[in-house]
């Protein structure tokens, strides 16, 4: 079983490029997960034959969001965190807005395992989003994950926005404190591994020069100045079921890449 996850940054754009298809027929994948739709799911442009359509769209326009097309039916789809853990964390508005209205989850319930698709909120350029991110989203996150391994194995994928050691970004002394590279979005990512979650590409891959997103400035791209913030984690219950996990730099569309992983089920 193949599952992808790609950070499209607005997938109609992706399908009027014309490079969603070949993103398709490339990876021919079982499961897709997407990340910054920027849609509504009458919006987007194609049908994927043998593919259902779950989609978790941002109440603001144009903003943020989640889908999943799988061609396995899942038990069930569920939308967002649940509302006792929302409540618990006090995760809720800001300056910035209301991570609960930006359609940032989408979880999927298969027979041998939960599937959480995740849009993690950006701490912002000046880190106007970090106290919330820190202290609110991210331990409310790792509380469903928790409450959702109780009962089977957990996959997660998506744009966790965080890079979790100096080997995930080209500059890491550059960045040091910047969003996506402070101690406190890499904390939190360590939680989530020290709770029995597994990295799933370092299972295979180790060392740096591996990246899922890029500036579009200063052809970072071309030169490979990234930073790996896409992920495919797994609980420890499945590592052995995990038989690849990619990065498929060579495909465009958006300023991130799609990321894989291939199961045995």
């Amino acid at each position: 079983m193949r599952l992808t996850s790609w950070n499209v940054n607005g997938i109609r754009a992706v399908q009027r490029k014309g490079l969603f298809d070949p993103f398709v027929a490339s990876l021919s994948p079982d499961v897709i997960c997407l990340q910054e739709t920027k849609a509504e799911q009458h919006q987007h442009e194609c049908d994927l034959d043998g593919y259902e359509e779950y989609w978790h769209s941002a109440s603001k326009k144009g903003y943020s969001g989640t889908a999943i097309f799988t061609r396995p039916t899942p038990l069930s789809v569920v939308t967002g965190l649940p509302a006792s853990l929302v409540k618990k964390y006090s995760l809720g508005e800001d300056t910035f807005g209301n991570p609960n209205d930006e359609g940032r989850t989408l979880t999927a319930d298969y027979d041998d395992f939960y599937l959480v698709n995740v849009y993690t909120p950006n701490a912002k350029g000046d880190l106007s989003r970090l106290r919330q991110r820190h202290q609110q989203w991210d331990p409310a996150f790792l509380a469903y994950l928790r409450s959702l391994r109780k009962k089977k194995p957990v996959v997660v994928c998506g744009d966790l926005n965080v890079a979790h050691t100096n080997d995930d970004l080209a500059n890491p002394k550059a960045n040091v404190g910047k969003a996506g590279f402070t101690n406190e979005e890499r904390q939190r990512f360590d939680e989530i591994l020290a709770d029995g979650f597994v990295d799933s590409f370092r299972l295979f891959t180790q060392g740096n020069g591996h990246y899922t997103w890029w500036s579009n400035f200063s052809a970072a791209r071309e030169r490979n100045v990234g930073w790996r913030i896409d992920y495919f984690l797994v609980s420890s219950d499945l590592v052995g079921r995990v038989r690849a996990a990619e990065i498929h730099a060579e495909l465009m569309g958006s300023d991130h890449c799609p990321v894989s992983i291939t199961l045995d089920l």
